[in-house]
């Protein structure tokens, strides 16, 4: 049981359980109890892994309530988790005065994006939860990474998105909702122009069987695949973005 103490003053208490339910999915359905004065809510999360309650923010009229989960994750300067490290746990554009380079990580909660570049530019690699003991293991080009975020807002057990093989969401539509090893086998076309993502968040690849650069996609609708930083619009898989 933790406390929490609303913006107004009032305190409230929270009780975490995180395997009350039936598995979906491969994953736990886990509850989270809310306590006020008057009132008690309680809401649902998927848990693939322990999830630590960040923080609460409580709505004054008692209506839902969204939850904050902590994201966390080491940079290791050489491989095998050895050198000068930085421990993150927020969004960061510039990573450049923390650590030179970057040849291993640990991921202790929460799934992130790290670019090769600051602001949020070069190439994208999209880690899970999990230890890597070189940048091979996210498949990077280079010992480059200079900003990162946090992926938030995608706990839940519905993925979908919708491919257009033309610009400005024309041509042929495919509307999906689980992962893709081969776009061409899937769908007959290797290109992907334009694309609507309604639930979740994507990764895409360049290449067949999830290799290749990577693109980080959340709920929005991309026009164009230069909205997804991609300079073409080859699409060779897809996979949704699941384990936090």
């Amino acid at each position: 049981m933790s406390t929490v103490l609303g913006a107004d003053g009032v305190t409230r208490s929270c009780s975490v359980n995180p395997a009350v339910t039936q598995p979906i999915g491969g994953q736990r359905l886990g509850e989270l109890r809310v306590r006020r004065p008057t009132q008690q809510f309680t809401y649902h999360y998927l848990t693939p892994t322990p999830l630590e309650i960040h923080f609460l923010q409580l709505k004054d009229d008692g209506h839902s309530l969204p939850t904050t989960f902590h994201n966390n994750i080491t940079f290791y300067e050489e491989n095998h988790f050895q050198g000068r490290c930085y421990e993150c746990s927020t969004d960061c554009a510039d990573l450049h005065s923390y650590f030179s380079r970057c040849n291993s990580a640990r991921v202790e909660s929460g799934a992130w994006v790290l670019y090769e570049k600051p602001n949020y530019k070069g190439y994208q690699y999209i880690l899970s939860p999990g230890e890597y003991t070189d940048n091979q293991q996210w498949m990077g080009f280079n010992d480059s990474v200079k900003s990162c975020r946090a992926i938030k807002n995608v706990y839940g057990n519905v993925w979908k998105l919708r491919l257009y093989e033309r610009p400005d969401f024309g041509g042929q539509m495919v509307e999906w909702a689980e992962d893709c090893p081969s776009v061409y086998e899937a769908f007959k076309f290797r290109e992907v122009y334009s694309c609507m993502v309604t639930h979740g968040a994507w990764a895409f690849y360049e290449l067949p069987n999830y290799r290749g650069h990577q693109y980080f996609l959340e709920r929005r609708e991309y026009p164009r695949h230069t909205d997804w930083s991609a300079a073409t619009a080859a699409v060779g898989s897809f996979r949704r973005i699941t384990e936090f």
